[in-house]
């Protein structure tokens, strides 16, 4: 007698990101109780499942959502305001003053809930942001069905979330309590970048990560400039000082990390470190090349961030992979780096792992959480197709994502959001844009 579950979901390919990159045609997954409890051949899911729905994606791949590894949600709102350039020009003169005067709950959760719903568009299923109100955000996060690992901002300075350190521990250690109920949302520390975080902070929020075993996740290495100031004022590179911090560890996600030496590669190996590429805002921003060939060669674990709509500006994870399989080669010299199913992993298994979530997500396998993407590619632009996976990164753009599941609900549908108003979300984005805009 066929066995009752949830839902059966037959595509064209299934790519499954698993150990050995399997792709697997006339196959089926089946899902029950949000999880995947098997993927086998088409003809033998019929006779063992009985399913409360079937989908059918006759041209369609679907593969693991895509997790963001590293950005800033709520900066959404501010897309497009300071373009052209160089970061400390961009933040202190623009950004910062424009958090400052706008950034509070209400901007945090509106400008999460329209980066929610790009994402969702774009085939990203988890995200690991970095901003003030993380609470805001993690409403916005409940409230769509979407995965998140919320940050627990630290910085020296006081903002419109928290007066000083002590502040800004209590409001996210209270905010880490609160949201261990909800499967959905995990949380992590994240203090801001080693020049805006001196060493007491950065010590407890080792101390307290090491308590919680929670991550740890930090601006590292952005610039050129960040180094030779920290030089200058410590005698120590960043890295150094972090690493003298004891704060390098298989829990720690370095992002950016555009200045890299042989020797601090070989430490990030040895250490477990995990390092967030984020090409687009580091090619937009002039900061740098993150050498990913070489640390993927040492072992290192590489993920990818699409960083904030504010310095991007988009959210959009088929670009990230195919800027950094193009970067890579170019900044290796060397076109054999960095291949397809690699850059793939580095979108969805190698984020999950940062996180500490690769038992559960970022692959198709059996017992993980089914959170995962359909992409139609039956299209004109996908015509001829002679590999799925390389398509998916060198041919592929977000628009053709049809479907997008998190624990085995269904939050996109035929291009659709089940559970986000798109109407509502533009009406307030452009309502920000009034404020904003009209600022002198």
């Amino acid at each position: 007698m066929a066995m009752e579950i949830d839902l059966l979901i037959t595509p064209e390919w299934i790519i499954t990101v698993d150990s050995g990159n399997q792709v697997l045609r006339h196959h089926t997954i089946a899902i029950d109780n949000s999880r995947i409890v098997a993927i086998m051949p088409t003809s033998e899911a019929e006779k063992h499942y009985n399913p409360r729905q079937a989908v059918a994606l006759p041209q369609q791949a679907v593969l693991p959502g895509f997790v963001n590894a590293h950005t800033h949600v709520a900066m959404a709102l501010l897309k497009g305001l300071a373009d052209d350039l160089p970061l400390m020009d961009w933040l202190q003169h623009h950004i910062w003053p424009a958090e400052a005067q706008w950034a509070d709950a209400e901007f945090v959760h509106d400008g999460s809930q329209l980066a929610i719903a790009e994402m969702l568009r774009s085939g990203t299923t988890c995200f690991n942001d970095m901003y003030f109100f993380p609470e805001a955000t993690a409403q916005a996060v409940a409230a769509s069905g979407i995965r998140a690992c919320i940050g627990m901002i630290m910085i020296d300075f006081p903002t419109r979330w928290g007066s000083g350190a002590a502040d800004y521990f209590q409001k996210g250690l209270a905010l880490h309590e609160q949201l261990q109920a909800n499967p959905l949302l995990t949380t992590a520390f994240a203090p801001h970048a080693p020049y805006t975080v001196s060493d007491d902070p950065l010590q407890q929020v080792r101390h307290l990560a090491g308590e919680h075993a929670l991550p740890i996740h930090m601006h590292v290495h952005e610039t050129a400039f960040e180094v030779q100031q920290a030089i200058e004022q410590s005698g120590m590179r960043p890295l150094a000082r972090l690493a003298q911090l004891g704060l390098l560890d298989q829990h720690f996600l370095a992002v950016h990390m555009t200045q890299l030496t042989d020797d601090e590669i070989a430490l990030l190996a040895q250490t477990g470190t995990h390092v967030i590429h984020c090409p687009e805002s580091n090619l937009k921003l002039a900061s740098g090349f993150c050498p990913i060939a070489k640390l993927t060669a040492a072992g290192v674990n590489v993920a990818l961030g699409t960083d904030g709509n504010a310095s991007n500006n988009d959210l959009d994870m088929f670009g990230e992979m195919r800027t950094a399989a193009l970067l890579a080669k170019a900044v290796a010299q060397d076109a054999s780096v960095i291949p397809a199913a690699q850059v793939l992993r580095m979108a969805t298994i190698n984020g999950a792992r940062a996180l500490g979530l690769d038992a559960e997500i970022g692959s198709l396998e059996v017992g993980k959480f089914a959170d995962m993407i359909a992409v139609d590619l039956g299209t004109l632009e996908a015509s001829p197709l002679y590999d799925p996976v390389s398509h998916l990164v060198y041919c592929t753009s977000r628009e053709q994502v049809t479907h997008a599941w998190v624990a085995g609900k269904v939050l996109l549908e035929n291009r659709q959001l089940t559970t986000l108003d798109s109407t509502a979300i533009i009406a307030k984005a452009r309502h920000w844009q009034q404020k904003i805009g009209a600022t002198p």
